[in-house]
């Protein structure tokens, strides 16, 4: 596949584009408590369609360059990233430094997964 984006970056990206819209469809709906439980069901559905759009072909093209661990280390990072700026900005909730520490944790985690040891 050609495309502008260089191939090591394009996991990276795609995984960033469906963790939105996974984060929109797990926790959009709680601004909104007030629709009905199906509505939001049937909603987060169809959002987590366009997830997946993106998650397959990451995976897929991001294989050719990482391991499975090293592509679902990214994923997991990247979704508390993607969560930590959607908690402050949609739902308003505060980052604290228990969060902050936390998160710290998991990318010393990332660390591991990805350096290459001898």
């Amino acid at each position: 596949m050609t495309t502008l984006i260089p191939p090591a970056l394009l996991p990276i990206v795609l995984l960033f584009l469906s963790n939105v819209f996974m984060t929109f469809a797990w926790y959009g709906h709680l601004k909104h408590k007030s629709s009905p439980l199906l509505i939001a069901i049937a909603a987060s559905w169809g959002i987590a369609f366009f997830e997946y759009c993106l998650a397959v072909p990451a995976n897929r093209f991001g294989s050719e360059i990482y391991s499975t661990a090293q592509l679902k280390t990214m994923q997991e990072v990247i979704t508390l990233l993607v969560f930590a700026g959607f908690s402050v900005l949609w739902l308003k909730e505060p980052i604290g430094w228990n969060h902050l520490v936390g998160f710290a944790f998991i990318a010393l985690g990332a660390y591991f997964i990805f350096h290459k040891w001898a």
